[in-house]
């Protein structure tokens, strides 16, 4: 376990690195807090609503992460094994579940800082009423789950390729399925043909309906076992895909 720990860390360390040593690190965080702001209020009418809240804030998160994860995750492995420094990396004394969760963790503290700089929209909000902290503190750690559930789906579909651009396409289309699986729209499309429990469990593929439940301020055990297995499964089919390309 530890030799595993210390791989990771390597890998890590390495692509944190890799992200701010070029301008794409800050063009991807200055994109994210505009955009957050604009839509907060804008589109979300912060001001005009006159509640202490932050639901306008984080109502467009899932759409926001939607576009912009794919982009940040399209590079995790195409990049490399357009360029050939898959075949290196994997000369290192690592495993490939060492690679697979070095990379997406970098990724994701990446994520994580973007998401908290937007940390002044919270203290105006507490300037301006007496808002429930509790709640927008889970909230906050809500969206960081949904942005690793994302990530992990972005990171699966960028080792298929090694055309950035069809990486982010195909994470787009993957990604826009599970946030659409909770709605009417889409379930309405199998109540005809399947029974009520498959149904349910495709609601419950929603990204979106989990979210929303952490966003009112409940933790609860089930929205947090959900990202865990979503995150997970997409890791594992991550590992799985870099196996079979290894032996090919």
């Amino acid at each position: 376990m530890r030799t595993f720990l210390q791989g990771m860390h390597t890998v890590m360390r390495r692509e944190l690195a890799a992200y701010f040593a070029t301008p794409v690190a800050w063009v991807f965080i200055v994109i994210f807090t505009v955009l957050a702001a604009a839509f907060t209020f804008y589109l979300g009418g912060f001001y005009q609503r006159g509640l202490a809240d932050l639901e306008p804030f984080f109502r467009f998160h899932p759409w926001l992460y939607l576009f912009l994860v794919p982009a940040l995750a399209m590079r995790l492995w195409a990049e490399e094994r357009k360029s050939g420094t898959i075949e290196l990396l994997l000369t290192l004394p690592i495993t490939i579940s060492q690679a697979i969760v070095g990379k997406f963790l970098a990724a994701w503290l990446f994520l994580g800082l973007a998401l908290a700089l937007t940390f002044p929209i919270w203290f105006t909000v507490n300037y301006l009423g007496d808002p429930d902290n509790g709640s927008i503190l889970a909230a906050y750690i809500g969206s960081w789950l949904m942005a690793g559930a994302f990530l992990a789906i972005g990171s699966c579909i960028s080792a298929l390729t090694r055309n950035q651009v069809v990486a982010f396409i195909l994470a787009v289309v993957v990604s826009f399925g599970f946030l659409l699986s909770g709605l009417p729209l889409v379930l309405d499309a199998f109540r005809g043909w399947l029974s009520q429990g498959f149904v349910d469990g495709i609601a419950n593929l929603s990204l979106i309906a989990h979210f929303d439940a952490i966003s009112r301020g409940v933790l609860d055990l089930r929205d947090l076992i959900y990202f865990a297995l979503v995150i997970g499964f997409w890791l594992l089919a991550n590992l799985i895909i870099l196996q079979l390309r290894k032996a090919d």
